[in-house]
């Protein structure tokens, strides 16, 4: 099935945070197939070098760079070297997270700050720090990531939750501010795709038969549906589009 081509995304920067596998993967491939500038962070370093040479195998091979992004300073490093091999950032795709399932009297403080740190706080430094490069380009577009996790309220996600629910309000104030400089925020909140991670750690084929029997669609959802989405969302298509948050859930309930 053919889909849109985006021209505007012809050459423009996209960083996209946790992109070695699973949607962030999905949407390496999707913004490398419009022939736009792909860099992508993440901590594991052999699914990301596979997928580098997958894309390389066709096509101009997307730069990736290793980074914890707990560590904000090694995050900032990462989008200057970023903006030195490739020039000023114009897309940010905000996608990393971590879905750890846990109890609640399990919880420990330093779970609850390394959740926060995966899931929340990298979100708010990368459009910080992508927001110079922005400005130089008198524009841009940035995709926060939340989840319908928060919406559903399931359970042993409570941390996770908390930390989805906030990139709403984060996205929401972010384009209220960013919006002088022309910059765009949004945010897409999947729900229930199938992805290796999901099935291999929460998942069995009666989950997934389950959840397409709560959709409104039955069938299953992909990290290539989440993918498209926000290749509009940072393409000039949607250049009157901004402070929203969009679920890509197939109608999940």
């Amino acid at each position: 099935m053919p889909y849109a081509r985006y021209p505007s995304l012809l050459d423009r920067v996209v960083f996209i945070t946790g992109g070695g596998s699973g949607i962030g993967a999905a949407m390496v491939e999707a913004f490398a197939a419009q022939k736009a500038n792909v860099a992508f962070v993440d901590i594991a370093v052999e699914p990301s070098k596979d997928l580098v040479a997958k894309i390389g195998a066709s096509g101009p091979a997307p730069l990736f760079l290793h980074c914890d992004l707990a560590d904000i300073a090694a995050l900032e490093a990462a989008m200057e070297e970023v903006r030195q091999r490739l020039g000023p950032i114009g897309v940010l795709i905000n996608n990393a997270a971590n879905d750890q399932r846990q109890d609640v009297d399990g919880t420990s403080e330093e779970d609850w700050d390394r959740a926060m740190a995966l899931n929340l706080k990298h979100q708010f430094f990368a459009a910080q720090i992508a927001r110079r490069s922005m400005r130089e380009l008198g524009g841009g577009a940035i995709v926060n990531f939340s989840s319908t996790a928060w919406m559903v309220g399931n359970a042993r996600m409570s941390v996770y939750s908390a930390a989805k629910a906030a990139v709403v309000g984060l996205t929401k104030s972010l384009a209220r501010e960013f919006g002088p400089d022309n910059i765009r925020v949004n945010a897409i909140a999947p729900g229930a795709v199938i992805t290796e991670r999901q099935r291999r750690l929460w998942m069995s084929e009666k989950d997934i038969a389950d959840f397409r029997a709560r959709q409104c669609l039955d069938r299953s959802l992909l990290a290539e549906d989440v993918a498209r989405l926000a290749l509009f969302l940072a393409a000039d298509d949607s250049a009157m589009i901004t402070k929203q948050c969009f679920l890509v859930d197939g109608g999940l309930r």
